[in-house]
């Protein structure tokens, strides 16, 4: 038995230095670049288009005259994601498995293996946890993570004889062909609990989970509050609760009113435009989030204070907190406020919880406050909507909100770039199906019982899938390390394929990969390509 780091007789160990040439990527001006093919132009590779495979659906292209003919991949080249604001992209890496005439932009390296070594090995070998741990070390930057080319010349490597890698390449094919037919069913199953979370969720917005209000009422033949005398009630407590507000408001500045008059300020919320809605079950009705809530956006963070402010550091959320579905408390931060901004900000359980924006996956997500923490605030990028009826369910207006009220985030969200936003203005006019109340608590704990399942078979697929990769991740140890294929003691030993390479590099005239002139980095990220 081996002891731990030793190599087999015949093995060696090297660098990729000494086995691969590492390509700079492609630089070209936006302006010049397009989205669709065309004559003259050539598709450029990026590392959204690295996975476990090299993905050719999204791809940017760049005139042919921008490509130098040492920047067309060939087969066996690996393509290395060397620059992101992403620690977990960095590194990332797939091989070109597949006749392709292309190239990879300049956030990306290509990895050329020598013609004297099986590429697939080398391929094998960026998928390591051993590549993965040194990558992660070495690219970790402030706000931009960079892979430096000397990064990957000086990454040490078990390099096996060059029959042996044949050998291990063909049984590291064998098990993961069954072993990726397996991961690939998990995924499958990923999928279909995705969907039908969503079908659920579909089919109670439009009242279809669980017997509408109105029918058990005609078929129990009782008597039953339809929607809309449910919201006509709601609408008589949001007054009273702004008369409430401005009185109070008056007689702390020493001018109690005299009269009726400034009832009149009363601004009624708007109808939405039912034209452009879906027709609801009887019983049910559309309104907006104002109408039914108060809305209030959050504590700004890095604001100016004068030196007299006595302040009290609380914890807050932000939008890496308010997920779809739920909140991730597992990293809560501190800001200071006053009393009165923590009172007012404070929030209270059933507080429904959006995010401003930001990437589209985030705009409009969110979930529900259920006192998790005795004290808790939200900044100005997570809009508070309190519910002005307790028999008004938050869960089922943030579950439409999550679902099929995505489609109004997307519709009305401001675009910059990438990213876009709300505001409270648009956030309030979000149209809401109200099913009278009764109903509205029978859907919540349909909705309930359902995704708990749901939740757990996920649960148990994730398990899997986290099982899978400690597989894969054992199966290439255990090749790199000689365990896994033969050994035939005739074999040429790997030093003696070393010096083959370094003689074929010698006798090309091109200095050896490595040396201080050869040693760039990778571009620094500037625009994204």
């Amino acid at each position: 038995m081996k002891a731990t780091g030793e190599i087999p007789a015949g093995w060696t160990r090297a660098t990729l230095g000494e086995l691969v040439q590492v390509l700079r990527g492609v630089t070209y001006e936006k302006s010049a670049s397009r989205d669709k093919s065309g004559p003259g132009l050539i598709p450029i590779l990026r590392a959204t288009n690295i996975g476990q495979h090299l993905d050719f659906d999204d791809l940017v292209f760049v005139p042919e005259s921008c490509v130098s003919e040492e920047q067309r991949l060939r087969l066996g080249d690996i393509v290395v994601a060397a620059s992101s604001g992403s620690r977990s992209v960095v590194g990332k890496a797939a091989p070109l498995s597949v006749a392709w005439t292309g190239s990879f932009g300049a956030f990306c390296v290509a990895v050329r293996p020598s013609a004297l070594v099986n590429p697939r090995y080398i391929a094998f070998f960026f998928a390591t946890g051993e590549y993965r741990e040194r990558v992660s070390a070495l690219a970790a930057g402030v706000n931009i993570n960079n892979l430096k080319r000397e990064h990957i010349l000086s990454t040490p490597i078990n390099l096996a004889p060059r029959n042996e890698q044949d050998r291990i390449v063909a049984e590291l094919d064998k098990q993961f062909t069954r072993f990726d037919a397996g991961v690939e069913a998990l995924k499958r199953v990923q999928a279909q609990i995705k969907r039908y979370r969503a079908s659920v969720l579909k089919a109670a917005c439009e009242g279809r989970l669980v017997s509408t209000e109105a029918e058990l009422a005609r078929r129990e033949k009782r008597d039953y509050e339809p929607a809309d005398k449910f919201l006509a009630r709601i609408l008589k407590e949001r007054r009273a609760r702004w008369e409430a507000d401005q009185l109070a408001k008056m007689k702390a500045a020493g001018k109690p009113p005299k009269d009726d008059k400034w009832k009149a300020k009363y601004v009624e919320p708007e109808s939405p435009n039912l034209s452009e809605l879906p027709s609801l079950p009887t019983g049910w009705c559309w309104t907006t989030l104002r109408s039914i809530s108060e809305l209030q956006g959050g504590i700004t963070k890095g604001q100016k204070r004068s030196p007299d402010e006595r302040l009290r550091a609380v914890p807050y959320l932000r939008v890496a907190n308010v997920q779809r579905g739920y909140l991730d408390l597992s990293e809560m931060k501190e800001i200071e406020a006053t009393a009165a901004e923590i009172e007012e900000l404070r929030l209270s359980r059933g507080d429904i919880l959006f995010n401003e924006g930001g990437d589209r996956d985030k705009l409009g997500r969110g979930w529900i406050w259920q006192e998790e923490l005795p004290l808790c605030i939200h900044q100005n990028h997570v809009f508070r909507a309190r519910l002005y009826s307790r028999e008004v369910e938050p869960k089922f207006v943030s579950h439409y909100a999550n679902s099929a009220g995505q489609r109004y985030f997307v519709e009305q969200g401001k675009q910059t770039t990438n990213l876009a936003s709300i505001n409270l203005t648009k956030l309030g006019n979000l149209p809401v199906p109200l099913p009278p109340a009764h109903e509205q608590r029978r859907i919540v704990a349909e909705i309930d019982d359902r995704l708990s399942l749901a939740d757990a078979a996920a649960g148990a697929v994730a398990m899997d899938c986290r099982r899978a990769e400690k597989l894969r991740q054992a199966i290439l140890k255990a090749a790199f390390a000689g365990e896994l294929a033969t050994q035939n003691p005739n074999d040429e030993p790997a030093s003696k394929l070393l010096e083959r390479i370094s003689a074929a590099v010698e006798s090309k005239s091109v200095p050896k990969q490595g040396r201080a002139k050869q040693t760039t980095a990778a571009p620094k990220m500037k625009a994204t390509r």
